[in-house]
């Protein structure tokens, strides 16, 4: 059986309402085949969306991608997509960056050799990946400190963490507005990692309501049905769709203003009608939400850290 299509929100790609430049074909890799549905939802890297042509039955690559990329790699058990420019180098160059892998040949390379070039630099390229994204995740773990008392993003604001210790029978911070605290009980002498996954909870539970609430509005506005939600914890992607009606959402977006977390809920129910980036994808989206593109970019913008665990 077909596995269903699926397109991604993620936090490297753009999704910028232009055709994806052409890829140019090689020997059909097997990362692009379909993969396990939800273990595939959870693989990727950070800002908008890598999308295919129109009518094409192969998923998204997963793995990691650069906002600009045009080929694509397996490398490892992982499909990286990265930007190949011509230049004036004397040989094959990489460089990888925050935004992904970026892949520079001469004119006189051929393509086969670039793609037999980073298949043999695919242990350094993938390391050098790796190293970026959990990056990322040690600056939010510093960001957020996981004790009472703590500002945690929620919304485009902050709330703070008010702890209570199971048995004490009250909460720190009652002076504090309920709507400015994230409540969790814990163990008497929780520890911080403790602490952390009894907010998550509350975000998680705050983050599915949210969404839910969100879906309902803009799905009938769109004319188009959804038919099951499931929360993402993936490191890279802000969300998912699929051509069977089931969407995934980052719970992580529970960080951002509601404007940022209504684009990815109309970007990808507009997917249940038009699984591409094609120009009539973009139209649906401004159908009911036109200011679309600054949206966009505001959650491009948005720091990358508040993503990660």
């Amino acid at each position: 059986m077909r596995a269903p299509l699926q397109f991604v929100l993620d936090f490297f790609t753009g999704g910028d309402p232009v055709q994806p430049k052409p890829v140019t074909p090689t020997a059909q890799p097997s990362g692009l085949s379909a993969s396990p549905t939800d273990r595939a939802a959870d693989r990727s890297s950070p800002a908008v969306e890598q999308g295919l042509p129109g009518d094409a039955q192969v998923p998204v690559p997963i793995g990691f991608t650069h906002p600009a990329a045009n080929r694509h790699a397996q490398l490892q058990d992982v499909v990286v997509s990265y930007r190949f420019e011509r230049s004036r180098r004397k040989s094959i160059g990489f460089m990888v960056g925050a935004d992904g892998l970026v892949v520079r040949a001469p004119n006189w390379v051929t393509l086969r050799e670039v793609d037999a070039a980073v298949q043999e630099k695919g242990p350094w390229i993938v390391a050098k990946l790796q190293q970026f994204k959990e990056r990322q995740t040690e600056q939010f773990q510093k960001a957020i400190e996981w004790r009472h008392g703590a500002e945690v993003p929620f919304l485009g604001r902050t709330v703070q963490l008010c702890v209570l210790e199971r048995g004490v029978g009250r909460v720190h911070g009652q002076d504090i507005a309920p709507d400015q605290i994230l409540p969790v009980t814990v163990p008497p002498g929780a520890s911080v990692t403790q602490v952390r996954d009894a907010a998550q909870v509350w975000l998680k539970k705050q983050a599915k309501a949210l969404f839910e609430q969100r879906l309902h509005h803009f799905a009938p506005l769109l004319g188009v049905r959804w038919l099951k939600l499931s929360l993402s914890s993936a490191s890279t992607r802000w969300g998912s769709a699929r051509n069977d009606g089931h969407i995934r959402l980052n719970w992580r977006l529970i960080h951002l203003p509601i404007s940022q977390i209504d684009y990815v809920v109309v970007h990808e129910l507009a997917h249940l009608r038009e699984m591409n980036h094609s120009p009539r994808f973009w139209e649906t989206v401004g159908e009911v939400m036109p200011d679309y593109a600054q949206r966009r970019k505001a959650l491009r913008q948005a720091p990358v850290d508040l993503a990660q665990d």
